[in-house]
């Protein structure tokens, strides 16, 4: 079988395209390539329109198999192909798009799961939400990105230690410390003292050393899911007089001026702490993202919903418990086993694509209180029990491994593209 794959944001352009919409795509597509090679021939494509019908014309001439993957959201993925043609995508609402806007039958992604005749997305969550608008028999499979090995083999090496001992990172670009930061540029034009930081500066190199009961969450700021507001007033409020408690917020996006300066501000608001908060921005080499993710206790996440969530799935593969809400995808893996779980309410919102921000579906807030609860029976743990942390350690693991190892990716692969190739012999 040959299999043909595609994403918008691919090595050429990921720098540039670092934060914007369905960069993460990419790094999805990286994580699945070395599955699909176990499976079949794997040809990546950046221009699908020239060369995927070539291709499958080409394939059908010798009577092989052929299949295009396109690593992107139903609106846009390509239905015009002689080539069978599956989206993967992620997706963390309730309901998926089924109106249309700006002339784009795609929009409503019932148009485009029809003409595929399949799907791949990366939880029962979304499986759910693609049967309520396709019917119950729709073949949609979850299959989530299989980062767990490589994760797993990082964790075995690091150990699970619950604190901190003076673990160094080196880092090339931007690094804020709350313990060194002035935060008076920062509060309300009348009451602003001093000059901020300049974020055009050139990029330099740097360091800090991290201590005591890390908690680390990796995100896109300008993400509007991810909530970054209530883990940083939950964590200033529940350690506002615990030294030694660390968030470590480490920041994906390719400009990040505006962000940064909206996160010192909600710094200055929730003054004053005697906890650290440390803003990382810039490239972590693999041993010092090894030497974070050694350093951390808790992998922290507040969003209002997740498609999957890469980062939460590399950290708890690496035997590190998690901060975090039970919805959307997040369910899949997160449990009271390996978890400090946020409660969270489901409230109206808009597809975020959609220009009329019209209510269709739901989103999942978080709880304050019971972010700040979680924040402090985690810390209880890390601090004196050390043998429950290591048993939320080892099932972190293990339930990670049942949910995205290699060996289940490459299991549903294998039968779900055996019925898409059974399904193009009728055509």
């Amino acid at each position: 079988m040959l299999i043909i794959i595609h994403s918008e944001t691919n090595k050429s352009n990921i720098e540039q395209n670092l934060g914007r919409p369905e960069y993460s795509y990419y790094f999805v597509l990286k994580e699945f390539r070395p599955v699909l090679e176990r499976i079949g021939q794997v040809i990546e494509v950046s221009d699908p329109d020239e060369l995927v019908d070539r291709l499958y014309f080409d394939c059908r001439s010798r009577g092989e198999d052929c299949v295009f993957l396109s690593f992107s959201p139903p609106h846009r993925t390509p239905i015009h192909y002689a080539c069978p043609t599956i989206p993967v995508f992620a997706w963390e609402f309730s309901t998926i798009p089924t109106d249309t806007w700006h002339g784009e039958p795609r929009h409503d992604w019932r148009v485009v799961l029809e003409a595929a005749g399949a799907a791949i997305t990366h939880s029962s969550f979304t499986v759910q939400a693609v049967r309520d608008a396709m019917g119950p028999a729709y073949p949609v499979s979850a299959i989530p990105a299989p980062v767990w090995d490589r994760f797993a083999h990082r964790g075995q090496a690091l150990g699970q230690s619950a604190l901190a001992q003076r673990v160094t990172l080196n880092l090339r670009g931007l690094l804020l410390d709350s313990r060194t930061l002035d935060l008076r540029p920062y509060g309300p034009p009348a009451l602003r003292e001093g000059e901020p930081v300049s974020f055009d500066r050139p990029v330099g190199d740097c360091q800090v050393e991290l201590d005591g009961v890390i908690y680390t969450s990796v995100f896109n700021p300008y993400d509007g899911r991810k909530n970054w507001q209530d883990m940083l007033s939950a964590f200033c409020t529940t350690f506002r007089d615990t030294a030694d408690a660390t968030l470590v917020l480490k920041l994906t996006h390719h400009d990040i001026s505006d962000a940064l300066n909206d996160m010192l501000h909600h710094l200055y608001k929730n003054q004053s702490f005697r906890c650290r908060v440390v803003l990382i921005h810039g490239f972590l080499a693999d041993a010092d993202y090894e030497r974070l993710v050694e350093a951390t206790s808790f992998v922290v996440n507040s969003s209002f919903g997740e498609g999957q969530c890469l980062p939460l799935m590399e950290f708890m593969s690496c035997g590190k418990p998690a901060v975090a809400p039970f919805n959307t995808a997040m369910a899949d893996y997160i449990d009271a086993d390996n978890a400090f779980i946020v409660d969270s309410t489901d409230e109206l919102t808009a597809w975020p694509h959609d220009p009329r921000a019209a209510y269709r579906t739901l989103r999942y807030v978080t709880n304050w209180d019971s972010l700040c609860s979680a924040y402090q029976a985690s810390y209880a743990v890390a601090k004196h029990d050390q043998v429950r942390y290591a048993r939320m350690a080892a099932h972190a693991v293990n339930r990670l491994q049942g949910f995205c190892s290699q060996a289940v990716a490459e299991q549903r692969l294998r039968m779900f593209l055996a019925d898409v190739a059974a399904q193009a012999k009728t055509v």
